[in-house]
């Protein structure tokens, strides 16, 4: 009977001990639950087993609050199969190629190439990070394949 306790104790040690491996982008995003029109969105650009892929990749997740700040509508025009072209435009100006950490921005201004195929411009010199006009509201939210930094807007390529 102690011998049954003791493989107990130890698998239960070891469940302590060894931690899970981490989430992908994805599911760190689901997980959190401010990101529901992010991957609802995700979803009907069908990009998200791109974001479940190998990356690394580094995500500026808008959050439900930042698609609120959008004119209405735009989210619900975006999602229409019809729109499907303009809203992976959207979606992967938000991602850049790349583990891109805060500390590796700190007290620099730079610009960082897209999937999407344009700049963004990322602005670390002062007391906030901001990426265009969003300011990151959380940084370094580490994933298995990548890393990221929550902003409160809706950052939008040029036509």
């Amino acid at each position: 009977m102690t011998a049954k306790y003791s493989v107990c104790a130890v698998l239960a040690m070891l469940a302590v001990a060894s931690p899970a491996a981490a989430a992908d982008i994805v599911e760190t995003a689901v997980t959190n639950g401010n990101f529901k029109t992010l991957t609802a969105a995700l979803q009907a650009a069908d990009l998200v087993s791109t974001l479940k892929g190998k990356g690394p990749y580094t995500v500026f997740a808008p959050t439900d609050e930042a698609f609120k700040k959008l004119p209405a509508g735009t989210v619900e025009n975006l999602l229409k199969p019809e729109n499907k072209a303009q809203l992976q435009k959207v979606l992967t100006y938000h991602v850049v190629a790349g583990n891109v950490k805060s500390g590796d921005l700190k007290g620099k201004t730079t610009n960082a190439q897209t999937v999407e195929g344009t700049a963004v411009r990322i602005d670390a010199s002062g007391n906030a990070v901001k990426v265009n006009d969003a300011t990151v509201t959380q940084a370094d939210v580490n994933a298995s394949n990548g890393v990221i930094h929550v902003i409160d807007r809706v950052i939008m390529p040029r036509s």
